[in-house]
């Protein structure tokens, strides 16, 4: 066990790099639109400080309020030991294990068995559990289960995917401006001006069509990546590897996932996808969450 704590951490330190990374190509996106923007309307620096401007205040916004938005969205009800004592003590233990504060601790009633945590990070961060997922686990499986969102919020995993999250929505709002530019017209953007002005608008156009996706891409490596992450992170904290491997075995195989206040912006914070199960490659590329199978494959190696 001990051998694959220090492999387990290896690999946070090395997702943590790769986020990084793909958060610098988040930047390189929106500054690129911001420059085709600038270009249409004939200042492409200004383009480009509009759009890193706009990207930054956006993402403060979100960052400092997003964690209470989804929980509002989500209908997340905040939880008190009273009425859910064994959820609380499990949080408050496996808190004290993480060496972190306590997360509040949130109620969703859905009979999907699911789990999020959401926050800026360990001083500022949340629980979440569905009603279904708190009376179909066991002890050592709701231990996974918390265990695995503790560990997102000790590795601040949900600062990052807050971040990833937020970025995306100004890619497609940097996107959409873009489209209107070209309908609108601009100085650079004149449609007779030749060869020149036909390639910019073709670009142009293909960009704003593709940026979305590229974006939502990004996220979704991010997200996937990090799972994994949680899931060697929480055998780490319950020492018992099997106990998630068996929640995600009753996730898997519950017949209704479908996680009414679900949506695509916050499918990604979820143990598994709040969706109805679809197969398909298409399917597999735009998940949220790395195939389960493999997940509970790693944990029972353990």
């Amino acid at each position: 066990m001990q051998q694959q704590k220090l492999v387990n951490f290896d690999e946070v330190r090395n997702n943590n790099l790769k986020s990084i990374w793909l958060f610098f190509m988040f930047m390189v996106v929106i500054a690129f639109i911001g420059f085709i923007i600038g270009l249409i309307w004939g200042s492409m620096w200004v383009g480009v400080i509009i759009a890193v401007l706009f990207g930054l205040i956006y993402g403060l916004i979100a960052y400092y309020a997003g964690a209470d938005m989804l929980l509002s969205l989500s209908k997340a009800k905040l939880a008190t030991k009273k009425d859910y004592p064994y959820l609380v003590n499990t949080v408050e233990g496996l808190a004290i294990a993480a060496n972190i504060p306590t997360p509040k601790i949130y109620v969703i009633e859905d009979t999907a068995l699911n789990a999020f945590a959401t926050g800026r990070g360990p001083k500022n961060s949340a629980i979440v559990v569905t009603t279904g997922l708190l009376k179909k686990m066991n002890r050592e499986e709701l231990e996974g289960v918390v265990g695995h969102e503790m560990y997102h919020i000790r590795n601040y995993d949900i600062r990052a995917m807050l971040i990833a999250a937020v970025m995306v929505g100004v890619i497609v709002l940097m996107s959409d401006v873009l489209l209107r530019s070209f309908l609108w017209g601009g100085k650079g953007g004149d449609r007779d001006s030749g060869n020149a002005g036909l390639i910019l608008i073709v670009v142009g156009i293909i960009l704003a069509i593709l940026a979305p996706l590229i974006g939502e891409l990004i996220r979704l490596s991010i997200s996937r990546k990090r799972e994994y992450s949680a899931d060697a992170g929480a055998a780490i904290l319950t020492r018992y590897p099997q106990g998630l491997a068996n929640a995600l075995k009753k996730i898997r195989d519950d017949p209704d996932p479908l996680v009414d206040t679900a949506n695509k912006a916050t499918a990604h914070m979820y143990i598994s996808s709040p969706f109805r199960k679809k197969k398909g490659w298409l399917t597999n590329i735009f998940s949220t969450h790395p195939p389960i199978e493999e997940r509970i494959k790693r944990l029972e190696a353990m």
